[in-house]
């Protein structure tokens, strides 16, 4: 049931990396493809919890899933701090 779960926070994290990204690309925000991009290093890492889920190892992925987590939230932050001014 846990993976079920995940699993479906997986799916939302992306349906709104999609969401974003078309409407960067229709409306050309900078923001919102900066968020997009955030939303897809999230749905990467809902979808390594997944996995760690399956293999029954809460540990598996650990490091991987820290490094794509702080990568997804940098890249968040610079379209905070730099392209919007």
């Amino acid at each position: 049931m846990a993976i079920l779960i995940y699993a479906l926070c997986a799916l939302a994290a992306f349906a709104c990396a999609v969401l974003l990204l078309l409407g960067a690309r229709r409306t050309r925000s900078r923001m919102l493809f900066w968020s997009g991009l955030c939303f897809v290093g999230l749905a990467l890492v809902n979808l390594m919890v997944v996995v760690a889920a399956a293999t029954g190892d809460p540990r598996a992925l650990w490091d991987a899933r820290l490094l794509v987590a702080l990568g997804a939230v940098a890249l968040l932050l610079y379209g905070l701090i730099v392209e919007e001014r």
